[in-house]
C-alpha cells in the first residue's frame, strides 16, 4: 500500500473532499437526477421528525428529500420562510404538508413552477381567505379545542398555543404507541393562536395537481371537512386510511410514501 506521504498535497485534499461532499449533498433534480426533491412542511403541535418514518422509505427510493422546520408564526410569513427554501431547490418539487402546514404549502407555492404536486396529509387546503379554524368549524367532529392547554402569552401580545400533554396521545395520536406519543406531547412545537386564524392567500392547488391522504379517525380536522377540501381541489387521488389519526404519517408511514411516489409520477 502506497504511504500517504507519497501523495502530492492538493491531491490528497481533493481525495478528501470529493467524498464528503458526494455524501452531504443530494443530487438536485433535473441534473441528471430521475426523481424530484420531495420536501415536507409539518404542521402544528409537531415538528420535523414526524416525517421519519415518510422520509427514509423515500430516500430509499432515491428521492433527494427535504423537512422543512416550519416556523408556526403565521400564514404568510410561514410561507415566505418555506417558499425560499422551494426556490433554493433545483428542478422539480413535489411539496407535501401535514395538517397546518398544509395552509403553508398552499400559500408557499403559488407562483412556483417548479413545484409540480401538491400533497396533503391529513392538511388543510384553503381558499382564499380561509382560515384554519374556519374549515376546521365547517363540519363536526373535532375535539381539539377542549384538549388546549392555557395559552401561552407571547412578547408581541399573541398566544402559543398547545395540546395539554395528558390529553395529547387521544386527541392527536391515537395509533401511535403509547410511549411514542408522550414523546410527541413533550417535544410538540407550539402555534400562535393567529396563524389558526389568519385567512389564507391565492390556492396553489388550483393550477397544481393535488393529492389527498387522512386517517378515518383524525380528530383535530374532520373526515368530512379532508374530503370537501379533496373533491373541492379535484384531487388527483384522496386515500382515507381506515382507522388512522392525526398523524397518518407516523402510523401509516408508507401509505404515505407511496401517496407522494404516485405524486412524483415515477
Amino acid at each position: 500500500m502506497p504511504h500517504l506521504d507519497r501523495f502530492p498535497i492538493g491531491l490528497m485534499s481533493m481525495a478528501l473532499i470529493i467524498p464528503l461532499a458526494t455524501a452531504a449533498t443530494p443530487a438536485p433534480a433535473g441534473a441528471g437526477a430521475a426523481k424530484p426533491t420531495v420536501v415536507l412542511v409539518h404542521g402544528a403541535f409537531a415538528e420535523s421528525s414526524s416525517w421519519d418514518g415518510v422520509v427514509s422509505r423515500l430516500l430509499a427510493e432515491g428521492y433527494p428529500v427535504v423537512a422543512v422546520a416550519n416556523p408556526l408564526r403565521g400564514v404568510k410569513s410561514d410561507a415566505g420562510y418555506v417558499a425560499g427554501v422551494l426556490k433554493s431547490i433545483k428542478g422539480p418539487i413535489v411539496l407535501g404538508g401535514h395538517s397546518y402546514g398544509g395552509s403553508v404549502i398552499t400559500n408557499a407555492a403559488d407562483g412556483n413552477r417548479n413545484v409540480k404536486a401538491l400533497v396533503y396529509v391529513a392538511a388543510f387546503a384553503p381558499e382564499t381567505g380561509e382560515s384554519a379554524i374556519a374549515l376546521t368549524g365547517r363540519f363536526p367532529g373535532s375535539t381539539l379545542a377542549p384538549t388546549l392547554a392555557p395559552p401561552v402569552s407571547l412578547p408581541s401580545g399573541g398566544k402559543d398555543l398547545y395540546i395539554s400533554q395528558n390529553r395529547f396521545p387521544a386527541q392527536f395520536a391515537a395509533d401511535v404507541p403509547a410511549g411514542q406519543a408522550k414523546v410527541m406531547a413533550a417535544t410538540q412545537r407550539p402555534v400562535t393562536e393567529a396563524a389558526l386564524n389568519e385567512p389564507s392567500g391565492a390556492p396553489a392547488w388550483k393550477t397544481i395537481p393535488s393529492w389527498f391522504v387522512f386517517g378515518e379517525r383524525d380528530r383535530n380536522i374532520p373526515p368530512a371537512a379532508h374530503s370537501f377540501m379533496a373533491k373541492r381541489a379535484g384531487a388527483k387521488e384522496t386515500v382515507e386510511v381506515k382507522g388512522a389519526s392525526h398523524v397518518v404519517m407516523i402510523s401509516h408511514p408508507a401509505k404515505v410514501a407511496d401517496l407522494i411516489d404516485n405524486a412524483a409520477g415515477t
